[in-house]
C-alpha cells in the first residue's frame, strides 16, 4: 500500500511518521535512513537537505542516517551503498529518501511505499533499486526536460517537503526507539521474576 500526503497538509508529518510505523511494524531493529540526492541543484536537494536535518535532530541516538548536504549520496553511489549497508546493517530496514518527478497534479506530493527506490528514474538514468521502504518527493511534472526542471524547482517547494519528512521519520525513528528501550525493560523485569 502507498501513502501520500501533500506538503501543504498542516498533518503530513503525523501522517508521514504512521504511514513509516505501519510499514516497519514488526522490524526488530531500528531503521537506517539513506537521502539520495546532490546539492549541486535544487531540484535534486531534497535528500541531502532532509538528511541534514535527520542528522541534527537524530543527533546522540543510536541511528544512522547517510546523505547529507556535507556529504550528499547521489544516485552514481547508490550501487556501493547496496552492498555498504546490506554488510554494515544487515538486520535494519533501510529508509530511502529522494526527489522525483511525476503528473503535473501530484506535484507537491510525498509518496511513501513499501519498497526499493529506483534513483535518476526523473533523470532518465538506469541505476540499481535502493531501500525496504522509499520516500519520495514530487517536485516537478515527468518530461523529456527532467533534468531542466530540477534545476528550475523552487528551494520552497524542496524545504517544506525536507521539513515534512524530516518531523515525521525523526518522529519514528524516536517513538521506535522508545518501545525498544520498554520492551528491554519489561523482558528485565520477567527476567528477574525467573
Amino acid at each position: 500500500m502507498d501513502y501520500s500526503f501533500n506538503l501543504y497538509n498542516s498533518l503530513a508529518p503525523g501522517g508521514v511518521c504512521l504511514a513509516l510505523k505501519k510499514i516497519l511494524k514488526n522490524s526488530g531493529e531500528p531503521p537506517v535512513v539513506l537521502c539520495i540526492g546532490s546539492d549541486l541543484s535544487v531540484g535534486d536537494s531534497l535528500g541531502p537537505v532532509t538528511g541534514t536535518k535527520l542528522k541534527e535532530r537524530l543527533a546522540g541516538t543510536n541511528c544512522y542516517v547517510y546523505g547529507t548536504l556535507a556529504k550528499p549520496i547521489t544516485a552514481h553511489e547508490v550501487k556501493y551503498m547496496n552492498e555498504f549497508l546490506r554488510a554494515t546493517h544487515p538486520d535494519s530496514p533501510v529508509i530511502a529518501i529522494d526527489a522525483a518527478v511525476g503528473l503535473a497534479g501530484d506535484i507537491g506530493l510525498i509518496k511513501i511505499a513499501r519498497r526499493a527506490i529506483k534513483p535518476g528514474s526523473g533523470a532518465n538514468k538506469r541505476l540499481s533499486k535502493v531501500g525496504d521502504i522509499s520516500i519520495m518527493g514530487i517536485i516537478a511534472e515527468k518530461s523529456v526536460f527532467n533534468y531542466a526542471l530540477f534545476s528550475a524547482t523552487r528551494l520552497n517547494v524542496v524545504y517544506k517537503m525536507s521539513e515534512i519528512i524530516a518531523e515525521g521519520v525523526t518522529s519514528c525513528i524516536l517513538d521506535f526507539i522508545q518501545n525498544s528501550k520498554i520492551k528491554e525493560a519489561e523482558a528485565d523485569v520477567f527476567k528477574a521474576f525467573l
